[in-house]
């Protein structure tokens, strides 16, 4: 086991975050949203440069070149993660032991020609230090999968060993989903798809549940929907709202946008937004 890497946070309020180099693609959206003011959960991040800090690099870039997952795995396993500077963090920002989102942040996700969505692991509810330390190196562990290790030999770099991992405040939302700023199947830029539940978004991400499904225009007016259960998700002004905001980070980010959302006590809060690679 290697020596413990100190003073390894970024907050999402600090420049540094809005690096994908350190905080990976999903920190630096989430960074990048936090300086312009959007509704972001706060949080922080574990800079993609511990983990190679914390294992022995070479060995773990040969594992990698070869494919050769379980090991790599299992070398990353035996790694700490920082664990004074975490256990900081967490206190600060969930005192009480208060839940948290422990999320994966590879370096090369969430580009325009390439999405890694789906290929690294996220942890919800997570609480305790140690509890976050555990899942901080299981997202390590999991950019070495077989799944994962497939994919950047295609789209990406087995050279590429950054991983950062986020650690954000866990919501408890009425409502969530995801938005799309343009329609990625029939390719219309002026319509946004929307698609919600009540509850976690992460059951529309993981497909477990079918959620409510909302055609609208550039000015949140509903084309078509499909209500799957006896009451609707989302409201007309809702949709308006998230319309907005989606049309706001497109034209923030430069390119049609994947949004990850929640609505918690009436308030709507951004909690990722990537690039739509599939147009």
């Amino acid at each position: 086991m290697r020596q413990q890497v100190q003073g390894a946070i970024l907050w999402f309020d600090e420049a540094a975050c809005c690096d994908v180099r350190q905080a990976g693609g999903k920190g630096a959206s989430l960074a990048a949203m936090t300086a312009r003011g959007l509704p972001v959960p706060p949080g922080f991040v574990i800079p993609a440069y511990v983990l190679e800090q914390s294992v022995d690099r070479e060995r773990l870039l040969a594992l990698a070149l070869d494919q050769r997952h379980a090991e790599a795995q299992e070398l990353v396993r035996q790694a700490a993660a920082p664990r004074e500077s975490i256990v900081a963090a967490y206190e600060r920002l969930a005192p009480g032991n208060a839940p948290v989102a422990v999320r994966s942040s590879a370096c090369a996700e969430d580009s325009e020609a390439a999405s890694y969505a789906g290929q690294q692991e996220t942890y919800l509810n997570v609480r305790g230090a140690d509890e976050v330390c555990r899942r901080v190196v299981d997202c390590w562990a999991s950019f070495f999968s077989e799944r994962a290790l497939f994919y950047r030999a295609r789209k990406g770099s087995l050279h590429d060993l950054g991983m950062a991992v986020v650690v954000q405040k866990m919501l408890t939302p009425e409502k969530s989903g995801v938005l799309f700023t343009v329609d990625p199947v029939n390719r219309r830029r002026d319509r946004l798809i929307i698609e919600a539940v009540f509850g976690l978004g992460e059951q529309v991400v993981s497909g477990e549940v079918t959620p409510d499904h909302y055609v609208v225009d550039r000015h949140g007016n509903i084309k078509r929907e499909q209500i799957i259960g006896t009451r609707r998700v989302l409201e007309a002004e809702e949709l308006r709202r998230l319309t907005e905001l989606g049309l706001h980070l497109m034209e923030l980010f430069g390119v049609p946008q994947d949004i990850e959302w929640a609505i918690e006590n009436g308030q709507l809060y951004l909690l990722q937004s990537r690039p739509i690679t599939t147009l």
